[in-house]
């Protein structure tokens, strides 16, 4: 049996009111577990899209606060920096704050994986979804 360790992890107050509900509708009796499911899930997709090979065709979807500092710059820069795998691109106007883009990408896995690494990890993208579809 491993060895279970204990770490602390901050929410803002209106996710973890949102974590709350969702573990309570879910029948989980604790955040810990939930956290744990999260986790693992996160590490399988991270698995599964470094295992891609070869040209992939597919689309990201993210999900992102418009209104971040210096963000929106920072987002065509990489867009811009990824250009030979970006087809397509569509943005949608959510609320004053929230935008949805999807992107439309085709080449090398490496780069598209490297793109979404890129996006995900910056400050006010809340979500990035990566699609294979060949």
């Amino acid at each position: 049996m491993s060895k279970i360790i204990r770490v602390g992890v901050t929410f803002p107050p209106d996710l973890l009111k949102e974590l709350d509900k969702l573990l309570q509708d879910m029948g989980y009796e604790s955040r810990s577990k939930a956290i744990q499911d999260s986790v693992r899930v996160l590490v399988n997709e991270y698995r599964w899209i470094q295992e891609q090979k070869g040209t992939r065709v597919g689309v990201l979807v993210m999900l992102y606060d418009h209104e971040a500092k210096g963000l929106d710059a920072s987002l065509i820069d990489a867009q811009h920096e990824h250009s030979n795998v970006i087809y397509s691109s569509m943005h949608i106007h959510l609320s004053e704050r929230n935008c949805l883009e999807t992107i439309a990408v085709k080449g090398k896995a490496e780069e598209i994986i490297d793109l979404v690494r890129r996006l995900k990890t910056k400050r006010g993208v809340k979500s990035v979804k990566l699609s294979i579809v060949s």
